[in-house]
């Protein structure tokens, strides 16, 4: 596939999400790049700035089934995977799938269930299918899950393990509208509703296609060490008591890959690494102690790291 048409195709599905939420370009793209590298987001931010309105405009972009979970704390695991149920008429079990068994999945809350619930979610996420009763069932393709927890009230939840944080590929927040782009939310309120007017604009089969083309994306050997000497310098820092693992270096990788087809390109430049790095390191971190006594947060220790961390340029053909 020629890269300008993949480019066009994206840029048609970013067109149709902004028909719906608004100002909010990079999130959008962000949620592409993991949905094109078939990895999955958490999203960090308060209720009401559009979580589920631009989790759905995606799934409607692309025409694929959408399902939302809202987590709670008596949340079952076969809630979220399935259940088979016993039908006397028949004398036989019959699979009930649950709510993961979908395209796009928006797990609303995932810090409010038990982690043995969440542990069902994240089994799903890693290996793309669900085991029930001895028998493995395969998910839908493509299979995207944007995970979302509220930063700000935290009795009664389970925060995630920092070691299951590295399950998603990227993590996020949206923050809220600028004055004018508020102005212009109400103004489509009021008028229309934009999310019930969405249509996709490209099918299941053409997102499988652009997931493919990602594989061809070049990644030249000097871009490959950078990306290793950025997950080294966060084992090596001082205040970080357990770095990026090698799965981290991959994922970035792989979101620079997703990142430079969005723009049109068949290659991965330093700077698609550099914008990428605090959304896919940040949550791979643990932080020492007095690294958190003195006030610093894993985005400052990656801003100093890509800070310090030489470029690669690309060398003169002589």
């Amino acid at each position: 596939m020629i890269y300008k048409q993949v480019n066009q195709k994206l840029e048609m599905v970013l067109g149709n999400i902004e028909k719906v939420i608004i100002g909010k370009r990079d999130i959008a793209e962000l949620s592409i790049v993991a949905l094109l590298s078939g990895g999955h987001v958490l999203l960090e931010d308060v209720p009401g700035v559009g979580k589920t309105v631009m989790v759905r405009a995606l799934a409607k972009s692309i025409g694929a089934s959408f399902k939302r979970i809202q987590f709670t704390p008596d949340l079952l695991p076969s809630d979220v995977t399935g259940v088979s149920i016993f039908n006397p008429k028949e004398q036989e079990f019959i699979f009930r799938p649950g709510p993961i068994m979908g395209h796009i999945i928006l797990a609303d809350e995932i810090n409010r269930t038990s982690p043995k619930t969440q542990s069902a979610l994240l089994e799903a996420m890693e290996e793309a299918s669900v085991t029930i009763d001895g028998v493995t069932r395969g998910l839908e393709k493509p299979f995207f899950v944007m995970a979302t927890q509220n930063p700000i009230e935290y009795e009664g939840t389970y925060p995630l393990p920092e070691a299951q944080l590295d399950r998603f590929l990227l993590k996020m927040k949206m923050g809220y509208p600028g004055a004018d782009e508020e102005i212009e939310v109400l103004h489509r309120a009021q008028y229309t509703a934009p999310l019930e007017e969405l249509e996709s604009v490209i099918t299941l089969d053409e997102l499988i296609e652009l997931q493919a083309e990602i594989k061809a994306v070049i990644v030249d050997d000097t871009i490959k060490r950078y990306i290793v000497e950025l997950a080294n310098q966060t084992r090596s820092h001082e205040g970080v008591y357990l770095g990026v693992s090698p799965r981290g270096s991959i994922a970035l990788m792989k979101a620079a890959q997703a990142y430079a087809l969005i723009q049109g390109r068949d290659y991965v430049l330093p700077d698609d690494v550099q914008y990428l790095v605090p959304f896919v390191f940040s949550h791979r971190l643990i932080l020492k102690p007095e690294a958190n006594y003195e006030g610093f947060d894993a985005g400052m220790v990656i801003h100093e790291i890509v800070a310090t961390t030489k470029v690669p340029v690309k060398r003169a053909v002589t």
